[in-house]
């Protein structure tokens, strides 16, 4: 596949006929990735009619470069760095810890919002599907991957629209199983191989959750 997509909407459908085997399966969870991971996941959960739920995980920018990520944190303490962009950019440990100090007060902050009571769901023994709006350098997945670890679950599939084959090859020596519709390389920036590529608010996360949460009560009662 090598036209662009419409939106996260279209990436989403796109991708869940490609993960037909995993529908209707009582050990199926899917994982968005906040913010724009969620309407891609949306659209897989409610396709397989299976739960929705997020992973939550922040991108540690490289200062006056945000876009370049130097690694990533999740919940729980975890932390990713990708080493070739800390030497390469000669990163002192100070300024790592002074940006993820601030992203993990972000990272409390969605939790909150996006969960509120709700508790974290069992992983342990299930099938997750971690979902994503597209993967540049790995960082984020790599994180979610690991807090996902954490808790033994089954297996895990990683299901993205756009990501650069070099670093499919790499999650698929992490993972069970990686879907990816469209592999450029280079990719250069994951907003180009989308024609709609607007970011996805707090707000619209919220939605989905509360929308995916209806449909799967409506259907089991």
């Amino acid at each position: 596949m090598t036209k662009k997509l419409r939106n996260r909407t279209e990436a989403g459908q796109l991708l869940a006929k490609k993960l037909t085997a995993y529908a209707n399966r009582s050990d199926v969870l899917v994982l968005g990735l906040p913010r724009g991971g969620v309407p891609v996941a949306f659209e897989i959960a409610t396709a397989l009619n299976v739960p929705l739920d997020i992973c939550i995980v922040r991108k540690l920018g490289v200062p006056e470069h945000e876009e370049l990520a130097m690694g990533a944190i999740a919940m729980g303490e975890v932390m990713v760095l990708n080493e070739e962009v800390v030497k390469g950019a000669q990163i002192a440990k100070p300024i790592i810890e002074r940006v993820a100090a601030r992203e993990k007060r972000e990272l409390a902050r969605r939790d909150r919002l996006y969960r509120g009571n709700r508790p974290m769901p069992e992983l342990q023994g299930r099938t997750v599907i971690l979902v994503d709006d597209g993967i540049a350098t790995g960082s984020t997945l790599k994180a979610a991957i690991a807090i996902v670890e954490q808790q033994q679950p089954k297996s895990i599939v990683v299901a993205v629209p756009v990501a650069p084959q070099s670093t499919c090859n790499e999650l698929k020596e992490e993972v069970d199983e990686v879907v990816c519709l469209m592999m450029p390389e280079p990719l250069r920036a994951i907003g180009l191989w989308y024609d709609d590529f607007l970011p996805t608010t707090d707000a619209e996360v919220r939605d989905l959750l509360a929308r995916a949460e209806r449909q799967l009560t409506k259907i089991s009662t």
